[in-house]
């Protein structure tokens, strides 16, 4: 077969478009929780509970899933993963009250958890270090995708066919689409048959050792009580476990927090798509300057850590969308907090396959992911009882505060790839 130009730029393509579905999964409760609430009689509270259902599938679900990806390979965990969430998605359809969406939406948390360890894997098998900026750019960028054009899609659906349940239907069936794709063009890029040879070297050049076979880890993986002993991978964690639960507050509580100050849901679309994409930009800019600053010379821990500070400082103004009145106001704020917010994560997001053998970065991820998991079910559980006693503001102010501590727990406890061999070896 031709070798197909630039191939590992396509296969990281497919990872944004697994994040973009898996976001479009997850944001259709989101969407339609305004009207979700009135039918079911639900209170902040009650949407809290289904939230964290999913929540709590998702952390328990990502260190799980980093595990088995790491052993059966990248092809295989992530369609598992695809198939498995799709399938939840599209039975939600089924859920007639709080008990049954918190079901379904604990089968959707199982299912997605595999998509983060698995992307961020395959990024570490088929990009060198000094272009996984970029690609852990795309790929996540794909969640802000997902989030801006989930409420166009689910509206339009839920006006068109006059009910929810043709909006879990539809957009679970994305999902298999995506995987025929996936299951036909993904290979590791030892055995992919489009890949040049000059394209494989320059992807394996920058390999601590070559995998085994396609898309399946080395058979001496470490442990993860090992890995727990590192402070790297504490700082990780740290870093995840603390900033992820500002994201998951917009996503899944910014149609509500609109609707809670007046606005109608409708009239406000743009106001879902501006912070979507200004994280969108967050992404790649954050890609685009880490690797700029490694080529001119950076360590590359240095030029990560740097991003992550300054965007951690970025994202103290959210807190400021608690006392202006104005939509456009409110969605300022908003957007340059996510923008810092997709900046910060995708850094993060670079470091296990910064740091860590090839093998064991799945596994990171996911424990990383576990933590963030636990973070935002203690603070989805929070935003509903202080939403329904108080209001948003106090939510707002303490979700500027917390990235701060996590920049402090990166810059405390994360190191560079040869320190963490070295304390490896002397484990």
């Amino acid at each position: 077969m031709k070798p197909i130009r630039h191939l590992r730029w396509y296969i990281g393509g497919l990872f944004f478009l697994s994040t973009v579905i898996n976001y479009i999964d997850r944001q259709t409760l989101s969407v339609l929780a305004p009207y979700l609430k009135t039918q079911f009689a639900w209170t902040n509270a009650d949407f809290a509970l289904i939230v964290i259902s999913f929540r709590v599938a998702y952390a328990v679900g990502q260190t799980g899933a980093g595990q088995v990806i790491d052993r059966v390979g990248t092809r295989t965990g992530l369609s598992l993963g695809v198939a498995f969430y799709s399938t939840a998605a599209m039975l939600t359809s089924l859920a007639c009250g709080l008990r049954s969406f918190c079901f379904f939406r604990f089968l959707l948390g199982a299912g997605e958890a595999a998509n983060w360890p698995g992307a961020t894997k395959g990024v570490s098998e088929w990009f060198p270090r000094r272009e996984t900026g970029w690609a852990v750019a795309l790929f996540d960028s794909g969640s802000s995708i997902g989030g801006a054009v989930a409420p166009v899609l689910v509206l339009w659906i839920f006006h068109t066919f006059g009910g929810w349940q043709p909006a879990f239907i539809i957009t679970g069936t994305l999902g298999f689409a995506w995987l025929l794709l996936f299951r036909w063009f993904y290979r590791s890029p030892e055995t992919h048959p489009r890949l040049s040879a000059e394209e494989r070297a320059y992807i394996l050049a920058d390999r601590p050792a070559p995998q085994a076979d396609a898309g399946a880890g080395p058979a001496h993986r470490i442990p993860v009580r090992t890995l727990l002993r590192l402070p790297q991978t504490w700082g990780v964690i740290i870093a995840k476990t603390l900033s992820d639960p500002v994201w998951f507050f917009i996503t899944d509580w910014f149609a509500i927090f609109l609707v809670s100050r007046g606005f109608r849901l409708e009239s406000s679309l743009f106001a879902f798509w501006v912070p979507f994409l200004a994280a969108d930009a967050g992404n790649f800019l954050a890609g685009g300057v880490s690797s700029t600053l490694i080529k001119r010379g950076w360590a590359v821990g240095t030029a990560r850590k740097t991003v992550i500070v300054v965007c951690a400082l970025g994202m103290t103004l959210i807190a400021a969308a608690a006392y202006v009145s104005s939509l456009w106001w409110i969605t300022a704020f908003f957007a340059v907090s996510t923008l810092c917010y997709a900046a910060l994560s995708t850094m993060v997001l670079n470091l296990p396959a910064d740091i860590y053998p090839s093998h064991s970065v799945a596994s990171v991820s996911g424990m990383s992911g576990t933590g963030a998991g636990i973070g935002t079910i203690v603070a989805t559980y929070l935003t509903g009882v202080v939403a329904d006693r108080y209001s948003f503001e106090p939510i707002l102010v303490v979700a500027s505060l917390v990235p701060l501590v996590a920049a402090a727990a990166v810059l405390g406890l994360v190191r560079n790839r040869r320190e963490t061999r070295g304390m490896l070896n002397e484990i």
